[in-house]
């Protein structure tokens, strides 16, 4: 009897201690590989726009409506702002009753013509009229001529009255309201285009051997923490005198949300190549401020100390050293696993 509630004491004491072990963590799992890749080297830069254009007005106008606003995208040929037309619209509407008016007259002139023509052909009438009469008809003809021209001249003039973004980009300044009288050549809007931005990063001058044009180069935007794919465009031939960094200019593509002046971090090449070992960047943890992967050993989570040698975009390259080709590390679920925890595979890439 004492035995039976002995045992049924230790089933109540075992049975929650055992309860408490949490299940096997579900983990995908990678394995090392080994590549000779440059060292790389993290400098800040600044966003900046290559290409700005200061919109600029053609003609002289009351502003009637003002669309662009300030830190917004346009496209090419989006209207920027409209100049007050109504006054342009009175003349070109006049303009037009005057080349009636000389179509008329024309059409008048040239039967004259034509009749005494045939007279004078006939000597029926003097050479004086028929050179009259031919002034006469050549004069209006020049004149309604002149005429169209100026009507012309009048539609650009209200084409001119719609301003236009010349690219896409994004509007940087807005320097008019509506209610505004503007000149000719009055800066309205100045524009940065989305397809020309660019950072501009100071680097010493021995990792000038490690660069060349057109070199991919992983870049961060430190505002977002987001990284994008940058591209070696120019390089400054120019160094500074004091401290004789060289600026090196990199194109990155159209971002949403940017602001010049901001500021990215570049990782740009600061070696010959060696071997390293590459990872996915989404094996790598932090803790207290230090980089750890995760790998698995007698089907336990294994946390192991890195040394980030180089940024390859979605991967990275790490020192040869606790991290070894051919180990595998944890690529999804390792943000919640602990140091000797229960592991169970699930899958590999």
């Amino acid at each position: 009897m004492r035995s039976l509630f002995v045992l049924f004491v230790l089933f109540f004491i075992v049975t929650p201690l055992s309860a408490q072990e949490p299940p096997p963590a579900s983990v995908i799992i990678t394995k090392v590989q080994s590549e000779k890749v440059s060292q790389t080297q993290s400098v800040i830069g600044i966003l900046y726009y290559d290409r700005i254009s200061e919109v600029s007005t053609e003609v002289t106008g009351l502003v009637q409506t003002v669309l662009a606003r300030k830190g917004t995208h346009v496209k090419k040929g989006d209207i920027l702002v409209n100049l007050d037309t109504e006054m342009l619209d009175n003349e070109i509407s006049l303009k037009k009753t005057h080349i009636a008016q000389n179509e008329l007259l024309l059409q008048n002139t040239e039967k004259n013509f034509k009749r005494l023509e045939t007279l004078y052909k006939e000597s029926g009438v003097s050479e004086k009229d028929y050179d009259d009469a031919l002034f006469t008809f050549q004069n209006a003809r020049l004149e309604k001529q002149a005429r169209q021209e100026e009507l012309a001249n009048l539609f650009i003039k209200k084409k001119r009255s719609v301003i236009r973004a010349p690219f896409d980009g994004i509007i940087l300044t807005k320097d008019v309201d509506t209610g505004a009288w503007v000149q000719q050549g009055k800066q309205l809007v100045s524009i940065g285009s989305s397809n020309d931005l660019f950072v501009r990063a100071p680097i010493g001058e021995g990792l000038l051997r490690y660069l060349k044009k057109e070199q991919q180069v992983s870049v961060i935007l430190n505002a977002f923490e987001r990284e994008v794919e940058g591209v070696v465009e120019d390089i400054d031939p120019v160094a500074d005198v004091k401290t004789k960094n060289i600026f090196v200019k990199i194109r990155i593509p159209s971002q949403e949300i940017i602001a010049a002046n901001m500021s990215a971090t570049v990782h740009l090449p600061a070696s010959t190549e060696k071997e390293l070992c590459i990872i996915p960047r989404a094996a790598l943890i932090k803790f207290q401020g230090k980089d750890f992967v995760y790998t698995i050993k007698d089907d336990k989570a294994a946390i192991l100390p890195v040394h980030i040698a180089a940024f390859m975009g979605e991967k990275i390259g790490v020192r040869v050293g606790p991290l070894m080709p051919g180990m595998v590390v944890v690529i999804e679920g390792n943000e919640r696993l602990r140091p000797d925890q229960s592991v169970r595979v699930t899958g590999e890439k």
